[in-house]
């Protein structure tokens, strides 16, 4: 299969374009709940807010757990186009829903086809880019998020009342992609090669647990599951932890600005070090160095230039550590089972990100957010630590695309 020097190009852009999509989409509901809320649309309540929200990480979960087994099977391209396809109808359709229960619904397909996203994203990253460069593949496309997250905001702001515009926004554009995408991206060399091997020798799902990939796969999903549990806590919870600790409200709210740019540096930096230092070493730095940040915050800082510098510096490495766990998990199983432990990995990640902003709420009513809940962070960044320090030196995959069987 010959690869023209344009195609890489157009792969990360696609991909990268991929994942600014899901930002923008999941972070688009949140924008607008304070508006459901305020307007009482078709009755909105706090728990029916709760329910929706949480409903569309469940669905988020669910598609990643799914679908991205079926990548491995039915290619990544069609996969991928599907995924865009599928969440992009239904983020058009949520505004018009009748009710309450029907939102929630379309959130819920909406998420299936977020879930698959990213991994498979990640996927086509990591197969049509030089093996040397898997990591910054992961933490290139993982930009886009912070990028979209970004945007959502800023068109939140302007929309105020129009929340439904931000939904058919998002919606236009992901269908607007689907033709793009069909036209210019290709299909993963390393996935074709893989189908050409015997049925013996490839590696399903249950291979993942088996004696080959047991130890690998248990560090890497609760490495996920520790990291995204920061991501999601950190940014749903961060301002009010702040607040709780003595901040000003303006302050509070600029400190989630600064996290998320250091997390857009953060992603940069990981990824370049990593590729060429190996994901390992510098997953084991990222989480580590988060933990001590993390514990850190709990003491009041009263001088503005440090606590920004702190805050910006959590953002570097807490947000890129979990990203790196993509990035090995991309170069430690082969091309038959990559698109299946991608998404598993990120479908035990979502299990996180249900849990983080659920145990730092609950702190934060008990009125024990703080400095409680920068203890609950560090200690999780420490169990990622711990995961990572299970994993083995990366295997060169590219070299035999076929291995031996799993016992």
């Amino acid at each position: 299969m010959t690869t023209s020097p344009a195609r890489p190009v157009w792969t990360a852009v696609l991909c990268w374009l991929t994942v600014l999509l899901e930002g923008y989409d999941l972070v688009a509901l949140g924008a607008t709940i304070p508006t459901l809320l305020k307007s009482g649309y078709l009755g909105f309540t706090a728990a029916g807010a709760t329910a929706v929200a949480t409903v569309s990480l469940i669905g988020v979960a669910v598609g990643a757990a799914c679908l991205g087994p079926l990548t491995d099977r039915f290619g990544r391209r069609v996969m991928l186009i599907g995924s865009v396809l599928l969440f992009s109808l239904f983020t058009l359709l949520t505004p018009l829903a009748p009710n309450v229960a029907t939102f929630g619904v379309f959130r819920f397909v909406a998420g299936l086809g977020l879930g698959a996203c990213m991994p498979v994203a990640l996927t086509v990253m990591s197969e049509n880019l030089p093996a040397r460069r898997r990591a910054s593949a992961s933490t290139f496309t993982m930009t886009g998020y912070h990028v979209g997250a970004v945007l959502t905001s800023i068109l939140a702001l302007y929309a105020k009342e129009d929340w439904h515009l931000l939904f058919y926004g998002g919606g236009i554009v992901g269908l607007l992609a689907v033709p793009l995408m069909w036209w210019k991206l290709p299909e993963s060399a390393a996935y074709l090669a893989a189908k050409e091997a015997p049925a013996t020798e490839r590696v399903g799902l249950k291979d993942l647990l088996g004696t080959r990939f047991r130890r690998i796969s248990i560090a890497v999903w609760t490495g996920s599951f520790m990291g995204l549990l920061l991501v999601y806590g950190l940014n749903t919870w961060l301002p009010q932890l702040m607040r709780t600790a003595g901040y000003p409200i303006s302050t509070s709210i600029t400190l989630l600005l600064v996290l998320n740019i250091g997390a857009v540096l953060g992603l940069v930096l990981a990824g370049t070090i990593a590729d060429r230092f190996g994901i390992r070493p510098i997953a084991r730095i990222w989480f580590g160095a988060g933990a001590v940040l993390l514990a850190a915050l709990s003491l009041r800082i009263g001088n503005a230039f440090l606590l920004n510098t702190v805050v910006l510096l959590t953002g570097v490495f807490v947000f890129s550590a979990q990203v790196l766990i993509y990035g090995y998990v991309a170069q430690a199983f082969p091309a038959q089972a990559r698109g299946t432990a991608l998404g598993l990995t990120s479908a035990v990640g979502r299990l996180g990100s249900i849990l983080g902003p659920f145990v730092t709420g609950a702190l934060v009513t008990a009125g024990v957010a703080y400095p409680w809940g920068f203890y609950f962070f560090a200690v999780v960044a420490a169990f990622g630590l711990g995961a990572v320090l299970l994993l083995r030196s990366e295997p060169r995959t590219e070299a035999r695309l076929t291995p031996v069987s799993a016992g």
